[in-house]
């Protein structure tokens, strides 16, 4: 069997995993189980490294551990690291360039296209990038829209995981810390586009992340993400929906709503993730954040950075799932 075929068939049979998850994980809480319970008996569908994965996060997640101020646990990030990787690996096969413009130490700032819909799995396999192939491995800090943080569980495991609310004060303070923090200066907007508009980036704001970079000294990474748009096609929007969760929208896709919780499964799309040179503006000094011509200037190279590299990794990738 060639190579292809055989990730193919692979491919196939993860999917046939995750959809009897989901399906087990669906009757647990039917029956009246707690999440966690659920969830562990389900585990049973998936490969030996995801059912202990999701053991040893059950495990943390029902007892008491050190956790920063926004709730980021280290050792749970740990545990959840294997099923990362199997989506880093398997599910999306991800094509990481670039990886050592990131610092090895001290703050910095990546700044991404935002695709995907309502779960930020492009944040996530930016992280996983990092903690797979550079010489320094580094946890990241991934700034989620406060939406999100809404939703009980999710907003729990997002915190656990290094997930922190979006807003100016709680970036510098990461930065601050020293911390690489991930923004998407794209908002809602670049999550709620329409299918027919994928990889046209929308507007970067007022240059808050380059105000940002200026008042911390931080270096600003751009980087490009191909694969997200196809994980979730939004054809349509159900607004009724998302307003009764609470959400910016509810995407309709080829498979949600119409297969239940098994159209909440990402499709395996190939990715690319290209990391660009950093930017450097610490000679420009901390008072220049004040020139907001020069905020929109270096965001816009920032965004036209961006972009170029988006229009190359289409090509390089070439089919979005052989």
């Amino acid at each position: 069997m060639s190579a292809a075929r055989a990730d193919q068939a692979g491919t196939a049979e993860t999917a046939a995993g995750a959809a009897e998850f989901l399906r087990r994980l669906r009757g647990g809480l039917d029956e009246g189980l707690d999440p966690l319970t659920a969830a562990e008996r389900a585990a049973t569908a998936l490969p030996r490294a995801l059912r202990q994965s999701i053991a040893r996060m059950s495990r943390r997640m029902a007892g008491e551990y050190h956790e920063d101020e926004w709730g980021f646990d280290e050792e749970f990030a740990e545990a959840a690291f294997p099923f990362f990787e199997f989506l880093y690996e398997r599910w999306f096969r991800v094509k990481a360039d670039g990886v050592v413009n990131v610092p090895s130490h001290g703050r910095g700032l990546i700044v991404s296209n935002h695709s995907g819909s309502l779960f930020p799995f492009d944040a996530t396999m930016l992280g996983v990038a990092i903690m797979k192939e550079h010489p320094l491995p580094r946890w990241t800090r991934p700034l989620v829209l406060n939406w999100a943080f809404e939703l009980p569980f999710l907003s729990f495991f997002m915190r656990k995981v290094g997930g922190v609310p979006a807003s100016p004060f709680n970036a510098s303070r990461l930065l601050d810390q020293d911390e690489l923090v991930i923004v998407f200066p794209e908002g809602v907007k670049g999550t709620g586009k329409p299918f027919s508009e994928r990889y046209r980036l929308q507007r970067f704001g007022r240059g808050g992340f380059v105000e940002l970079a200026l008042r911390s000294g931080a270096p600003i990474i751009p980087v490009a993400v191909v694969g997200a748009e196809e994980i979730y096609p939004k054809l349509g929007d159900a607004g009724a929906v998302g307003r009764l969760i609470g959400a910016p929208f509810a995407p309709i896709t080829p498979t949600f709503p119409w297969l239940g919780p098994l159209g909440l499964v990402p499709l395996p799309s190939k990715w690319r993730i290209e990391f660009c040179e950093p930017i450097d503006l610490s000679d420009f000094g901390p008072e220049a954040a004040d020139d907001k011509a020069m905020l929109f200037d270096i965001s816009e190279q920032v965004r036209e950075t961006i972009q170029a590299k988006l229009y190359e990794n289409l090509v390089k990738r070439g089919s979005a799932f052989l």
